[in-house]
C-alpha cells in the first residue's frame, strides 16, 4: 500500500514534510518504521517469510512484524496496527518494550533506496503460532525458531 509518511532528516528529526512511501523510496528520503520481534516464554523467536511479491527480499525470512509509520501516526500505534495487519494479533502499548532506534540505509536499486529509522520493540507471544492469521500479501509463512 502506498501510504503517506513523514520525512525525516538524516539524523532522524522531523522535517514537517510528508510524501508517499513510493516517492520516499524512489528518492532515498529518510522516514520511520517499526520492527516488532515476538518471543515465547521458552525462548523461541517468531520470524516471518516475506511475501513472494514483495519488492525487496521476497520469500526471505525476516523480523516478526515490520512496517512504515504513517504521517502523524504515533510510533506505538503504528506497531500495534502492523501487528494486527500482518499476523492478526491484537496487542496493547503495554505489551511493547522498546529496545532502540536504528538507522538503516539499503540501496536495492537506483529507484529503490530504503533510508529508515527502525523503532524496534520486543513483545511476548502469548498465543499459539497456529492462532496467528498471516496477511497474504505481506507474509508467506510464519515460524518459531
Amino acid at each position: 500500500m502506498d501510504e503517506r509518511i513523514a520525512i525525516l532528516t538524516s539524523d532522524g528529526k522531523f522535517t514537517g514534510k510528508t510524501t508517499l512511501k513510493s516517492h520516499a523510496h524512489r528518492m532515498g528520503l529518510f522516514h520511520a518504521t517499526v520492527h516488532i520481534w515476538f518471543y515465547t516464554s521458552v525462548g523461541n523467536i517468531l520470524v516471518q517469510q516475506r511475501g513472494r511479491n514483495k519488492a525487496t527480499y521476497p520469500l526471505l525470512w525476516d523480523v516478526s512484524v515490520a512496517g512504515h509509520i504513517g504521517a502523524g501516526e504515533a510510533i506505538k500505534i503504528a506497531a500495534i496496527r502492523e501487528v494486527e495487519e500482518e499476523i492478526g494479533l491484537s496487542i496493547t502499548e503495554n505489551n511493547l518494550k522498546k529496545i532502540g532506534v536504528f538507522k538503516s540505509v539499503q540501496r536495492h536499486r537506483d529507484d529503490l533506496v530504503d533510508c529508515e529509522f527502525h523503532h524496534v520493540f520486543l513483545c511476548v507471544l502469548k498465543v499459539s503460532i497456529h492462532q496467528l492469521k498471516k496477511q497474504a500479501s505481506e507474509v508467506e509463512a510464519l515460524k518459531l525458531i
